[in-house]
């Protein structure tokens, strides 16, 4: 075709794609993808410096003589340590981990730390995975992930279950960072369907703070684990950004100059809604915390503003152009941001002088608005048509959805299950069932309510 018209078409096109992809990229920046989200309150963001600063306590030989930590410590009582397992003990299954008993926060947390770039069992375990590979729960997850989070759970199964039933006050709490917050997930993931392999544990004792998540379970699951998985990343963070599988990166070192220039022409061509409807495509998990302390055009950092939501479309789909694309990632990064964001928070609370019975009100509202943003995000993933995706049951259900109440109570966890059900739900109650059950005819032949429903009544 270039030949006879004597104009180079095809490169023409492709250069002009080329040209708007980076046009959009340049364009593109980290606030964009919270605009339109509502700001976090301090009661719900609370728990994160904390657990970032016990992750970065992982890292420490020797956390009675601590040679890293942070301004103000790490905040761990060394007698409240209950265990401590290095990579000599994972035997490279898993990254190295801490759990702790905390008293002061009535909290169980197991935190994982992150990517050692000095570990080949670590690269082993992110590059276990191939689109598609494992499927879980109605979804696809990252499969070295979970196996590392099955290793973890069967290692400190009694521990946990003994913990839980000695303080059934107290939450569940899995926080890891990079690597680690993927394997977090997972571990949520497991212990939210199998609840009585830690004493019958209800699901909302059990949380999970993925700090600079990666990108570890398919869209219906981010979703419908919303209520028990969070996600935290700050401002250009790349890793919950990256969709490319990171194998094929890897795999690609040699030949990246092809690599990007098919990145290009795939998010140029291929619209995401197209990408929504892939039940293999991988995201961030849970509720989305992003941390935005940087404005387009404009240098320096600005007051941290914490952004807060369940979204279902625009999930940190596109990796910003930025120079602190791989510094937003470190830990310690956002562990001093997310303090500074949770000081600002403070502040304005006492500037405001709320008492205390208006928090406990102000918590409770919190409660029921998570609650409807939960619900209306699985609507919306029902409504853009994402496989798997079904809508929670309603509080005043009809016969018409007993359908799909059932399909969402009966999805069950299993590590080699298939996607979706291969069965049919039980079948709809019909009309006249429904008058045989509750009406008899009287001597006139007419229908009168049996005599035990008149009481219900």
């Amino acid at each position: 075709m270039s030949i006879i018209c004597g104009l180079p078409l095809l490169e023409c096109i492709y250069c002009l794609a080329c040209a708007r992809w980076a046009w959009n990229r340049c364009l593109h920046t980290a606030g964009h993808d919270s605009v339109t989200w509502g700001l976090a309150t301090a009661e719900e963001f609370e728990p994160v410096p904390r657990l970032c600063r016990y992750i970065l306590a992982v890292y420490e030989d020797n956390i009675r003589h601590p040679l890293w930590e942070p301004p103000g410590g790490y905040g761990i009582n060394p007698d409240w340590l209950i265990l401590r397992k290095t990579y000599k003990d994972t035997r490279g299954r898993a990254p190295s981990y801490i759990l702790y008993l905390d008293h002061e926060h009535s909290d169980i947390v197991l935190a994982i730390r992150g990517l050692n770039l000095a570990k080949e069992s670590d690269y082993q375990v992110l590059l276990d995975n191939q689109l598609g590979k494992r499927k879980f729960d109605g979804g696809y997850v990252h499969n070295g992930l979970l196996k590392a989070a099955g290793w973890v759970l069967d290692a400190e199964c009694e521990v946990l279950k003994e913990l839980v039933e000695e303080h059934p006050n107290y939450t569940l709490t899995f926080a890891g960072h990079s690597l680690g917050s993927g394997v977090a997930a997972m571990l949520a993931l497991v212990v939210a369907q199998h609840q009585d392999k830690l004493g019958n544990i209800n699901r909302s004792r059990i949380r999970c703070y993925a700090i600079a998540p990666a990108r570890c379970m398919s869209l219906n699951l981010a979703v419908r684990y919303a209520d028990v998985i969070n996600s935290v990343v700050l401002q250009d963070d790349f890793l919950p950004r990256t969709a490319t599988p990171l194998e094929d990166i890897f795999k690609s070192l040699f030949c990246l100059p092809c690599l990007l220039c098919l990145r290009c022409m795939k998010d140029t061509c291929i619209p995401e809604e197209k990408m929504l409807k892939d039940p293999r495509r991988l995201y961030a998990p849970g509720r989305l915390y992003h941390i935005v302390e940087r404005k387009p055009f404009r240098c320096g950092r600005f007051p941290p503003v914490v952004k807060t939501a369940v979204p279902v479309d625009g999930r940190f789909e596109h990796i910003v152009l930025s120079c602190n694309a791989t510094s937003d990632h470190a830990i310690i990064w956002i562990e001093r941001e997310s303090q500074r964001a949770m000081d600002l928070m403070l502040e304005k609370d006492r500037i405001m002088e709320i008492p205390a019975k208006q928090r406990m009100e102000r918590q409770e509202t919190l409660t029921k608005e998570h609650k409807q943003e939960y619900k209306a995000a699985l609507q919306r993933a029902v409504s853009l048509s994402v496989p798997h995706a079904y809508s929670p049951p309603s509080e005043y259900r009809t016969f018409d959805e007993s359908e799909d109440v059932e399909k969402y109570n009966s999805c069950k966890l299993s590590s080699e299950s298939s996607v979706g059900s291969s069965g049919k739900s039980k079948s709809k109650v019909s009309w006249n069932e429904l008058i045989e059950r509750l009406f008899d005819r009287d001597e006139s032949g007419h229908m009168v309510l049996k005599k035990s429903h008149r009481d219900d009544w």
